[in-house]
Order: C-alpha cells, then structure tokens, then sequence
C-alpha cells in the first residue's frame, strides 16, 4: 500500500511507522466487524439501488434498463469475487511500491473490457469525419478548412486533430483510438493520485486515482471516439501540472501552460472549470510566506501570460467561428440542457458509487473542522456543478477525478488503513462488476451495433468497395445520414454515399430545439461521393434504415436489381428513437 513521504527513514520504516499512526487502536474482533460491516452495506447499498432503479433517469446507462433482465442473486458471488480480488491485489507489494504504474494498468485494463461495445452516441460521427479530413488531406488543410469546409457545428478541434493524426499515422481503426482514449483514462488516474499526494498524503491520491475506477458509468465512454475522456485528462493536467508549477517552478510552467491550452481547445465547458486553476493560486502561494510566496505568484502569472499566448494566438485566427459557435451554445444547447438533463440522483449515485459520494459529502464537514484551505482544489468543479445545476453525466464526467478526491479526503476519517483499503475494494469491485455485467451487454444490444456488425461483415466479403444508401424515416428525428460515418468506421472498404440524394427536410419544430439536430445541419463530406465512381460489379450495397423498412423505395430497388441479400442486421432494445438497422446486398451469382 503506498504510503506518505517521511524524510530520513528506510521505505519499510516509513511504512511501518506510517500505518501505526494511520491505523486505530482497535481489536482484531472489532476490526473483523467492521470489515463484515463494510461489506454488508455494500451489498445493502447494491440492492436499495435496485429496488429503486426506476429512480434513475440517465438518458444511456440507467439502471431501469440495465437490470431489466437481470437476476441480482447473480451478482453476489460476482461482487464477493471482485472484492476478494481487487483487495489481494492491493495487499500486493507492487501496489505499495509501483502506486502510478499499477493504478496505469489496473485502469487501462478495465477500460479494455469495454471495447467490445459500439459507438453508442451519434456524435461520433462529427468527430470522425473531421479527423478522416485529416487522414486524407493532411495537417495543414485541416488548419485552414475546420470551421469551413470541416463542418466544426459547437466542437472545438484539438480532439478531432489528435484522432486525425492517429489515423493518419496508424491507420484508420477504431482499435488505435480506443487505446488511446484508455491510455488518457489511465493517465487521468494517475495524475489523480499525483494531485491527492501533492495536496494531501500518498494514501489519498492513490484511493483518489482508484476510486475513478469506481465509477461505472465512465466505462460506457472509454472505448468511444468522443471527446469527454480527453477533455478529463487535459483538466487534470492542467491542475496536476499548475500545483507544480507553483510549487517548483522550472519546466512545469510551460507544461502547465500547454496542458490549460489544451484543455481550452477540447471542449467548451472546459473554459468554465479551468477557472479552478484560480482556486490553486489562491490556495498554494498562502501556504507560503515571504520570497517562497512572491515566488509562486510570478510563476503563476508567467504560466497565465503563456497559456492566455499558446490558446489566444489560434483562437484570433479562428475568431469568427469561434464566436459564433459561442453564440450557438448560448442561444440553444445552454436552454436545452435544462430539457436534455439528469437527475443528481442519477449522476451521483447510480453512475457513481453512492459510497464515493457520501464520502465527498462528508469530505465538506471535515475540511471545514480541519480547516484545510487545499481542500477548495478539489471540491471547486463539484461546486461549479452544484451552482450551475449541470445535469448530464456526460458533462459532469470531468469533474469526476476531483469528486473522487474529496471522496478520498473524506476517507481520511477512516483511520485503519485495511480497513480503508477495503472499503475502496468494495467501491471498485462493486462498480466493475455493475459496468461489466450490467452496463456492457445493454451497451452491445443497443442499435449502433448494428453498424459495428456491418462494417465487420463487409470486411469479410470480396467487395471492393460498399456503396450506401439511407431510407428517410418519419419517426425519429435524427438524420440517418450520421449513420454512414460511423459505418465508415468500422469497416475497411471504400464507403460512397450521396447525401444530397437522400437528403430530406424535416418540420423545423421537430429539430429547432432537439438535442439531434446537428445531425440536420451536418453535411456528410465530399469523400463520400464527389469524383467517386460507386458503381461496378465488385461492390456492396449497404442500405440504412430506421427499423427494417416494410418495402424498400423504387430508386433502391432499381440500384439493388441483380443483388442477392447477404446479411440483416436489426439488432434493437427498442429504448431509443433511433434504431440504424443494415441491411447488405452482394452482386448475385
């Protein structure tokens, strides 16, 4: 188990004299009930949550629709497995002596799991086909081209850029991206634990970087080529990286001038947390008096001059794309997130451990009778949340490594450190076996995979090339056109499409406030069909269609004459609006 730092000691010394005056007094009888204690609340906690799960209103995940199927008898023995394991592996002298590389791989390992699921969130698509334009014409054309001929719609472009450059680089598979975005989670994790032991002790940074693991809903976006996951490592950075660049200067004013920079271009909400880089300034040089003080205080401005440099230089460039898409937001995804939003309840705790957010809770009483100013760092976002009343899991995902900081602040009060070690086995296993058997197969049952499925099947085929076509649906409200990128994704074939052949208005009070209608104004990209041959005998047919459709329209018909049915794919919970269903025809024999 990591411990704190004491100078002058021997690591098994420090360890020792650490854990007496970490642990109480009491007797192994009272220590055993404790630990039966624990674990009977974690069970009770499962089960209320259950019996309550219609309480639950999350728009991807919510437990109604997870457990609809579900047995929960079946999850004792797994909790009891999970809890046995993640416990032993803490007990491990790795954890204790490796505490950034095993919480690295313990969270990237999680995350894997979830690869398996599709891309369940039809933003996808935006964020596709700008790295494809990437991909295809290179760094400089996309520069010059996003927010132009790259339709940009409220994104901002560091995010797509980075995929753009993996695809470019690595290829176009949606494997190199998954690894990418686990590698950040796993790098969130870390530079979790870092800021709990700059902050506070080693201890609770690294419960802090565990517990994320412990919050099931984040591993229903960590295989998925969104841009929330990125934004949560950059913040994190950014305040990881200010702490030291305060603390000690030298390089880590630079790289927390960048990592702010970065934060700023990932995603507008991001502006507003960043504002809890203040809350460090005004927290850190008061732990300081004298030249130490005026010290911090000039690199904390060299740090904002350079940051205001690093983000403002681009940001003039691209100045009237980015105040019109500030606009944008303003005039409606602001008023729509009062429509579009989640309960707390929801957030936190069902898609948190509701342990975590007791412990965050109590977190609050405790540095007020502590008195602990470094406190307001990690309590600030949640703050920002509260007081803004952001309720979307989504958007509050970045915010989720500070909530697990307090949590872990709050934990302190737990002074044996088994029996703390213990309650955080609960918290993740409990969590990981809701994400994995729970979460995971509503994930790989809903629609969206019905795209995955195809673009593997078309994989499989002698087709050179798959020629799409999407049949408009007067039931849904989303542009079957976004499903063609997304498509594009998952197979290694030429995809082409004619938008504007299948392009149809829909009434402007059906999408003027829907949280979908980007995917009306989105235009898929000329790569798609302009200068494209898409006839010839060595290509697919690819028809998309919300539900499979009664009778196919003449025009597809007629494109289909000579074609034989290869392949259906209508998988469906029949929770959503929006059901993409493949149908595949292959040249006849």
């Amino acid at each position: 188990m990591p411990v704190s730092r004491t100078p002058h000691l021997e690591p098994r010394t420090r360890e020792v004299i650490v854990y007496l005056k970490m642990s109480d007094n009491n007797t192994p009888t009272e220590r055993q009930l404790h630990f039966i204690l624990a674990t009977l609340l974690t069970f009770c906690a499962f089960f209320l949550l259950f019996v309550l799960r219609y309480a639950d209103d999350n728009r991807l995940t919510s437990w109604q629709w997870a457990f609809a199927h579900v047995n929960p008898a079946g999850f004792i023995p797994l909790m009891l497995a999970g809890i046995f394991i993640v416990y032993a592996l803490l007990r491990f002298p790795f954890a204790g002596r490796n505490p950034a590389l095993f919480l690295f791989i313990f969270s990237f390992a999680a995350s894997s799991v979830f690869w398996r699921s599709p891309e369940t969130i039809v933003d996808v698509s935006r964020y596709f086909t700008q790295a494809k334009h990437l991909e295809l014409y290179g760094v400089r054309y996309f520069l010059s081209e996003w927010g132009r001929t790259i339709n940009a719609w409220t994104d901002l472009p560091l995010v797509p850029f980075l995929y753009g450059m993996i695809f470019r680089v690595f290829g176009e598979t949606r494997l190199y991206i998954q690894v990418f975005t686990g590698l950040l989670f796993a790098g969130t994790t870390v530079l979790t634990y870092l800021t709990g032991r700059r902050l506070w002790d080693e201890p609770t940074g690294f419960f802090a970087g565990l517990m994320l693991t412990g919050i099931p809903y984040i591993f229903s976006q960590t295989p998925l080529m969104l841009v929330d996951v990125p934004t949560m490592f950059f913040l994190s950075l950014s305040v990881y990286a200010f702490i030291r660049a305060l603390d000690t200067g030298g390089g880590w004013v630079p790289v927390s001038s960048a990592a702010a920079a970065c934060a700023v271009f990932s995603k507008y909400s991001a502006w507003l947390m960043l504002s809890v880089l203040a809350v460090v300034f005004l927290v850190c040089p008061g732990r300081r008096t004298g030249e130490a003080a005026r010290d911090c205080i000039v690199r904390a401005v060299i740090a904002a001059l350079l940051a205001l440099l690093l983000a403002g230089i681009p940001a003039l460039l691209k100045f009237d794309v980015i105040r019109g898409q500030i606009s944008f937001l303003r005039e409606y995804q602001m008023p729509g997130l009062k429509r579009w939003g989640e309960s707390f309840a929801s957030t936190f705790l069902y898609q948190v451990h509701p342990f975590i957010t007791v412990a965050a809770l109590y977190s609050a009483y405790a540095a007020v009778k502590k008195r602990d100013p470094r406190f307001l760092i990690a309590g600030w976002l949640v703050f920002l949340v509260v007081l803004f009343q952001i309720r979307r899991s989504r958007y509050v995902l970045v915010v989720f490594p500070m909530l697990t900081l307090m949590a872990s602040f709050g934990l302190q009060a737990v002074r044996d450190m088994e029996l703390r070690k213990y309650i955080v086995s609960c918290i993740v296993a409990s969590s990981l076996v809701t994400a994995i058997f729970a979460y995971l197969p509503l994930l790989r049952e809903m629609a969206p995979v019905n795209l995955k499925n195809a673009g593997r099947f078309l994989n499989s085929t002698d087709a050179e090339k798959a020629v799409v076509f999407t049949i408009p649906s007067g039931d849904t409200v989303i542009n079957q056109a976004v499903s063609v990128p997304v498509l594009d994704l998952f197979t290694d074939k030429e995809v082409y499409y004619d938008y504007e052949s299948a392009a149809v208005s829909p009434p402007p009070e059906k999408t003027e406030k829907s949280p979908l209608r980007f995917t009306w104004e989105y235009r898929n990209p000329l790569y798609y069909s302009a200068g494209n041959d898409s006839s010839g005998k060595n290509a697919a047919i690819a028809v998309i269609s919300n539900g499979l459709p009664a009778s196919m329209p003449a025009s597809i018909e007629r494109r289909i004459k000579g074609y034989r049915k290869a392949a259906v794919f209508s998988v469906s919970t029949g929770l959503f609006s929006y059901r993409p269903a493949v149908t595949i025809y292959l040249p006849g024999d």
